[in-house]
């Protein structure tokens, strides 16, 4: 018999008793009762009228008729003091609560910001005060495990255990999954049915479902047989915290696999001869065509900075970025580059430099992508990546606590039996017992 039975069968036996013991307190004696008791109604203390700003209108336009000029200016007044009225957007929801007894009389005012906002107005003798009032919010944990049948986002946007989340959060999730493992896996040519992820997620949660903020605690994604695992981490305890494998190795790489995020496919490969489709001759191709739609952001694939940017007769619009260690990295045939990228300027890993195009010799909207190491030509899909930083040698004791802890999480939600015949290796090289740790 289950836990789960017995504490249910032990339940049921006390209602036995507690009957018995009823029937035996009150054999032969006459049980008084009250009868029915007439329902009473109970009149709500406010009533509340809810107006919302039109594209075109302003919070004064909303005020009319129910405060008069000198109110309204002392309202602005005090609004004022928590928020700017003038950038109200379209869609801010404001509420004038008046009150059920007498109907004429106001009794507060209050204009959502945004989620976790909200300005009260209230008014009192000398003109009308204000003070903020935040949204309360729930930490909970959520679980959540699936087999990819198709794509990675299906997977997880449409996963039927995480129907109570959101589905704006469920896209926020994969996002922070995908920049998890974006390292390890590429998650457009790579990804295959059968493939199988699980991972444990910590949200703030409002009372109307939707999350404040949140992150992965742990993730695992089993690709093609081999399993990669991924533990939240902050060793300084700021909340800048990272993600690292099992044995306190960091899942990112100096570079990401690919400068473009979703959506491509690899047009033309590196290779010492090709057929250049617009010169009609061979030659070398020292880079990677990612075909994309045109405007597809293009981001810098490691942190470094840019050396130059120019528009060629050949490449078209072109950023070079110098690297640490004698890496560079070069984009091509951009419709146009990003706001703000100059040379001279420092880029983080992940930043858009430019949107996807077919300026200079291209035959359709491409990125034309190059690594090079001290000058020399790399493959960017062969090559071995350097890694990022590990655990800190002093955090090492803090780290083995929580990351036991976090992993332990990810046992709530097993791994299925096919996932387990053939996940036959692992990122550290061990061989899982049954998928457990």
């Amino acid at each position: 018999m289950s836990s789960v039975s017995k504490i249910l069968g032990f339940i049921g036996v006390l209602g036995v008793m507690g009957s018995s013991l009823a029937f035996v307190l009150f054999a032969g004696k006459e049980v008084s009762t009250v009868g029915l008791v007439e329902p009473v109604f109970a009149v709500a203390p406010e009533r509340v009228e809810l107006r919302a700003l039109n594209q075109d209108a302003t919070l004064g336009d909303l005020l009319v008729g129910v405060l008069d000029a000198n109110d309204q200016y002392s309202f602005v007044l005090a609004l004022r003091e928590q928020a700017n009225p003038r950038r109200l957007k379209p869609g801010t929801e404001v509420a004038f609560r008046w009150l059920t007894a007498v109907p004429t009389e106001l009794r507060a005012v209050d204009i959502t910001l945004d989620a976790d906002v909200t300005v009260r107005m209230t008014p009192s003798l000398g003109g009308w005060n204000s003070h903020v009032m935040n949204t309360p919010v729930v930490t909970d944990t959520v679980w959540a495990s699936g087999e990819i049948e198709a794509t990675f986002w299906d997977a997880v946007v449409g996963n039927d255990r995480m129907e109570r989340v959101d589905p704006r959060d469920r896209a926020k999730l994969f996002m922070e999954l995908n920049d998890i493992f974006k390292w390890k896996v590429d998650f457009v040519r790579q990804i295959r049915p059968g493939d199988f992820y699980r991972f444990s997620f910590e949200r703030a949660v409002r009372p109307d479902g939707t999350m404040r903020v949140g992150h992965v605690l742990s993730a695992e994604l089993v690709n093609q047989g081999r399993a990669y695992a991924a533990v939240w981490f902050d060793p300084n305890g700021d909340g800048v915290g990272t993600y690292y494998d099992e044995n306190g190795n960091s899942v990112r790489l100096a570079f990401l696999l690919s400068p473009i995020a979703l959506r491509y496919r690899v047009s033309s490969r590196f290779t010492n001869s090709r057929f250049h489709p617009v010169l009609r001759i061979w030659r070398a191709h020292r880079g990677v065509d990612f075909a994309a739609a045109r405007g597809t952001p293009v981001q810098a694939t490691g942190n470094g900075v840019v050396i130059e940017r120019v528009r060629e007769s050949s490449y078209g619009n072109t950023i070079l970025i110098r690297h640490s260690n004698g890496w560079t990295t070069r984009y091509a045939h951009m419709s146009r580059f990003a706001t703000g990228i100059s040379v001279g300027s420092r880029v983080a890993q992940g930043d858009v430099i430019g949107y996807v195009g077919m300026t200079g010799l291209a035959t359709g909207p491409h990125l034309h992508y190059e690594m090079r190491v001290r000058g020399r030509p790399a493959d960017p899909l062969a090559i071995q990546l350097p890694a990022g930083d590990p655990v800190p040698t002093d955090q090492w004791g803090v780290w083995e606590v929580q990351s036991r802890v976090r992993l332990d999480l990810l046992d709530r939600l097993p791994l299925p039996w096919n996932v387990q015949l053939t996940m036959n290796v692992r990122t550290d090289g061990d061989t899982p017992d049954s998928g457990a740790r």
